[in-house]
């Protein structure tokens, strides 16, 4: 069974950091495209950030340079630093995966399981 847990957010003022953490368990991260997702108000989750199949990462334009997504494989663990957070990074983060044999997953757009969400509130 794929189970995904996050932890690590949190109310910050703008300018500050945070650092989560997204524990996986039932699957190896070597055959699926993990990343973080969260929605924009109203809307349906979208990716913020993935570690895809070849190794390459994805980053939305609104995080590039504040946000860095790594994993650590031996511990089925995947993080997001977060840097120099805004008030618009405010929503409910999810970790999320896909296997790499779906099509479209090294896309950073779709998921097949995720978290529960951890909400990060940054205020101005």
């Amino acid at each position: 069974e794929v189970q995904l847990v996050e932890s690590g957010g949190g109310l910050v003022q703008a300018g500050g950091s945070l650092r989560l953490s997204c524990v996986a368990s039932g699957f190896s991260f070597d055959d699926y495209v993990i990343g973080w997702f969260r929605p924009a108000p109203g809307k349906e989750r979208k990716g913020v950030s993935c570690i895809l199949s070849s190794g390459n990462i994805y980053y939305r334009d609104s995080v590039k340079g504040r946000f860095t997504i790594s994993s650590d494989n031996a511990r089925n663990t995947m993080y997001l630093q977060m840097n120099s957070l805004k008030p618009e990074d405010t929503a409910v983060y999810y970790c999320a995966a896909i296997p790499q044999s779906y099509s479209g997953s090294d896309s950073c757009s779709l998921a097949r399981y995720w978290g529960q969400g951890t909400q990060v509130t940054v205020s101005s």
